[in-house]
């Protein structure tokens, strides 16, 4: 199953772990991400320390959890590659079932990540 595929049709819980320039770490929910192709992905993200770490530091790392018994979901390991404020291209991205939600006047992000490496959620 592709990448796309598996985050359009999965639920779950998804965590970005990302740290600053001097390796501090963060986690922070975040939903699934947007499948941009089979090495890329993309994140939108407000003004907070998740963004800041990324402009420190462009290595992250995503876990997603699949719902119910056992142990079932992704490791995503990125490297940020842009970054765009353009609020429309922002809105073009957002799901089908979170366009138009009003966010406020709140700056956002959309970032850009390099897949480096899938590993499932356990194990290799």
């Amino acid at each position: 199953m592709s990448l796309r595929d598996y985050f359009e049709s999965t639920e779950g819980t998804g965590v970005l772990g990302t740290a600053d320039a001097d390796g501090k770490v963060d986690l922070a929910l975040y939903g699934r991400p947007h499948v941009v192709d089979e090495q890329t992905v993309a994140f939108i993200m407000g003004d907070r320390l998740s963004h800041a770490n990324l402009s420190a530091n462009p290595r992250a790392a995503y876990l997603f959890v699949e719902p119910g018994p056992g142990y079932k979901g992704k490791r995503l390991y990125l490297t940020k590659t842009a970054e765009e404020t353009d609020p429309e291209k922002i809105e073009a991205t957002r799901r089908e079932n979170r366009k138009g939600h009003d966010y406020g006047d709140k700056l956002k992000f959309l970032i850009t990540f390099r897949i480096e490496q899938v590993r499932p959620l356990t194990g290799d």
